[in-house]
């Protein structure tokens, strides 16, 4: 009998969330009001009390975070090539300037060493991504920040629920969110917490937060009976209340979907490690690559040798598909698109991330896979790299 297939990520949820989407789209109230306003009080606690603003996405919880932060024309800001296209976009949107950076080999999130050296008089800020959900060397990023006098703004849209531990820190550390300066979340459908689409963004003051609110809503600053007032441009992309009872339901069952993913990483941890799938060049994601960095396992990426395998990764992922297995690329390095390519970014430039953006895989990680879902592709994919690997 032939197994199901087994796609790279599916959300989790559950019959209570689905009665409760019911039950806002019977009151009446379905764009953005009381559940919204609920989804925001219980985001800001899970950060410690910092304030927070919800949005239709994650993009424009970034693009928002930068025109807080005052970014714009003649601006430059430091960003990672490993990332999805929004990270680098809305840095463009805003009138500023990309400039990308190398990774580190072993976290493949942005190389500090590299940050610094790019650092001219123009740049205003950086944009660290915890890619996978592995945050970045916290207290290294915000040193460098403090010595430049910078802005960061985390694209933290893979790690919610991560954590650092720094220096001082006791016990599991502090949640990616709870501090820091302006940090930016996905709610999309295959994040670990989702609305089906939706972010937040986690601001500093209450005068940063009524900032947000207004860029959120056309730049709106008073409607009602006595006229409308419009303080500068702004979008729309408020969360409704109907994405927002996805999200209270989630962050409910929260605690148990990181620590079964936690679980499920570990064990592709082991069966790939026994496999001696590492000794034919196949680099296994860092389960602890930083000090402090606790991930939430976002995803589980391995980095084939591209190079060396016969039709390349496309090969590897066609034998999974035969096998029912579904897979993605996370991600391909964002300054050799065309776009970029057109502003002057060529092979060469970033080595590091150009032979990850090559290889890079994402396996099946989410909290309904069973272990012997695991174990199905541990093997599979032993199997292709054994078949193809020249």
């Amino acid at each position: 009998m032939t197994e199901p297939f087994l796609p790279f990520t599916r959300p989790d949820i559950d019959e209570a969330t689905i009665a409760a989407v019911g039950e806002v789209l019977r009151s009446g109230w379905i764009t953005t009001g009381p559940k919204s306003q609920a989804f925001e009080a219980r985001l800001s606690e899970f950060f410690g009390g910092r304030p927070v603003r919800c949005f239709s996405n994650g993009t424009a919880t970034l693009e928002v975070a930068l025109r807080v932060a005052g970014i714009g024309p003649g601006d430059e800001v430091i960003t990672t090539p490993l990332t999805w296209v929004a990270t680098a976009n809305v840095i463009v949107a805003v009138g500023a300037t990309p400039v990308f950076v190398d990774v580190d080999p072993v976290t493949r999130n942005l190389d500090l060493d590299a940050v610094e050296a790019a650092i001219t008089p123009r740049t205003r800020a950086v944009i660290p991504v915890h890619l996978t959900g592995l945050p970045v060397d916290m207290d290294r990023l915000y040193a460098i920040a403090k010595r430049h006098a910078l802005r960061i703004v985390e694209d933290a849209a893979q790690a919610i629920d991560s954590r650092w531990i720094g220096a001082g820190d006791t016990g599991e550390g502090r949640r990616i969110g709870a501090f820091g300066d302006l940090v930016s979340f996905s709610f999309q459908a295959n994040k670990n917490l989702t609305c089906a689409e939706g972010g937040c963004l986690v601001l500093n003051t209450p005068e940063e937060a009524r900032h947000a609110e207004r860029l959120r809503l056309q730049g709106i600053v008073r409607s009602g009976f006595d006229g409308l007032e419009m303080s500068e441009p702004g979008g729309k992309s408020n969360l409704s209340d109907v994405h927002a009872v996805i999200g209270l339901s989630q962050m409910d069952r929260l605690p148990a979907i990181t620590a079964r993913r936690a679980v499920l990483a570990q064990r592709y941890l082991d069966r790939l490690k026994a496999s001696g799938i590492e000794a034919l060049g196949v680099e296994l994601p860092p389960a602890l690559a930083t000090t402090g960095a606790i991930t939430n396992w976002h995803m589980f990426q391995v980095v084939l040798p591209a190079d060396r395998i016969d039709g390349g990764r496309a090969a590897v992922m066609s034998l999974l598909k035969d096998a029912g297995i579904g897979a993605g690329v996370h991600y391909p390095a964002v300054h050799l698109l065309d776009f970029y390519r057109r502003r002057g970014w060529r092979e060469g430039q970033l080595p590091v991330a150009e032979r990850i953006g090559r290889g890079t895989l994402t396996l099946p990680l989410f909290p309904a896979m069973s272990d012997e879902d695991v174990d199905r592709v541990c093997q599979q994919l032993e199997r292709a790299c054994r078949l193809l690997l020249t």
